[in-house]
């Protein structure tokens, strides 16, 4: 008889499906940042926040060869905010550069080691205080690293929809449609509510 795997089973697609949709962002509490006033405004309140949700989006790439000019998007959230960064404004760029590379505020997500070096040579910084999530979630007893996906379905018990089109869609466009905007914006808070979680986890067993 063979040995059960010591190892916890990730979530499987139908499973997740039938969780409840995941409590995001709505489009009146994320910006898309250019103006200087929404800019001034998003300044006051990041640099107040202790622990950000981080994630980028890039334009993709389809021919053979082709290389990526991404990231295109970058995206932080706080508890009740999504900010939309679009690389392409000095003045939101001098923001993020002080957010990105400030040791102080914590910067959560998955898949944060293909970030770093597109980002630090499209902004010229040293990026810092980066926490990668995926091997966290992982330490709970999964085999392999968990995605964003599946931690939101493991630890909050929901669903996020991950929108094939909508991911695969141009990231560098001047205007972003809605779903763009819904889908980038809450990719980042769904990191920061995975981390939240995590810090609940560990009080209640410490």
């Amino acid at each position: 008889m063979s040995q059960a795997s010591p190892y916890k089973i990730r979530p499987t697609r139908s499973e997740m499906q039938q969780l409840p949709p995941f409590a995001g962002l709505d489009l009146t509490n994320i910006k898309v940042l250019s103006a200087p006033a929404d800019i001034a405004t998003a300044r006051a309140h990041l640099s107040q926040c202790q622990v950000l949700g981080f994630d980028t989006e890039s334009k993709p790439t389809f021919q053979v060869g082709e290389q990526s000019l991404g990231p295109h998007l970058v995206q932080l959230a706080s508890d009740k905010v999504g900010y939309l960064f679009t690389l392409n404004d000095d003045l939101s760029n001098q923001l993020l550069t002080e957010l990105l590379s400030s040791e102080q505020i914590l910067k959560v997500g998955f898949g944060l080691k293909s970030d770093r070096g597109p980002l630090q040579r499209k902004l010229g910084i040293e990026l810092a205080g980066m926490h990668e999530l995926s091997k966290r979630v992982k330490q709970l007893g999964y085999q392999h690293p968990v995605g964003l996906q599946g931690a939101v379905a493991i630890l909050l018990e929901q669903y996020l929809v991950k929108s094939k089109r909508v991911a695969l869609s141009n990231w560098a466009k001047p205007v972003l449609s809605e779903a763009q905007i819904r889908y980038a914006a809450n990719d980042a808070y769904a990191s920061l509510r995975i981390y939240q979680a995590l810090a609940e986890r560990d009080a209640v067993c410490q």
